[in-house]
């Protein structure tokens, strides 16, 4: 089971008129240079989202089972879990026969552990797919962004423009300690 992302914000938690002010640009200086700012602070998150295992903007994830899970819990890889949009079954005619409320839910822990539980009064799957659709991530309806994680996107982001092609290990280490009480554990 892979989350697959179906929809994602628009808008990445640090803009470029941050990332601006954190290279204490003058007010119309390098503004040609905003597309590149752009790219950078997106491959920041994205860096940091794999380091933290977490999802750094809000996002909507389509998950799809072929059958229940037997101890009744789903782990899911999407911290912070959000809520739960939609659960049910994909039928042939190409619908959703939704679940009804309840019978799948989240679990108790969204940040740390996040999960799904399932009721064990749903009906069996009998060969359709079980589609369940989720909200995960830091802001929007989530919880906002820890500054820690702002602050590592803003110095990486910065460390690589400082840069450019000569990536820095002092700037990677600073933005791994930063995210380093924000990474989700594996065993």
């Amino acid at each position: 089971m892979i989350p697959l992302r179906i929809e994602a914000a628009a808008v990445e938690p640090v803009g470029v008129p941050d990332l601006r002010a954190y290279l204490r640009f003058e007010s119309d200086a390098g503004a040609d240079e905003d597309g590149l700012l752009q790219a950078l602070i997106s491959a920041a998150r994205a860096s940091l989202e794999i380091e933290t295992r977490r999802i750094l903007i809000p996002g909507r994830y389509r998950i799809a089972l072929s059958a229940w899970p037997p101890d009744g819990q789903v782990p899911l890889p999407l911290s912070p879990l959000v809520a739960l949009l939609r659960a049910g079954f994909a039928e042939a005619s190409g619908g959703v026969t939704a679940l009804a409320a309840g019978l799948v839910r989240l679990g108790p822990d969204p940040g740390e552990a996040p999960s799904l539980r399932i009721d064990p009064a749903v009906p069996d799957p009998a060969g359709r797919t079980i589609l369940i659709e989720v909200a995960a991530g830091y802001g929007g309806d989530g919880p906002p962004l820890p500054e820690p994680l702002r602050l590592a996107i803003l110095r990486l982001a910065a460390a690589c423009y400082e840069h450019r092609g000569d990536e820095p290990d002092a700037a990677r280490t600073d933005a791994a300690e930063l995210a380093a009480p924000f990474r989700r554990m594996r065993l």
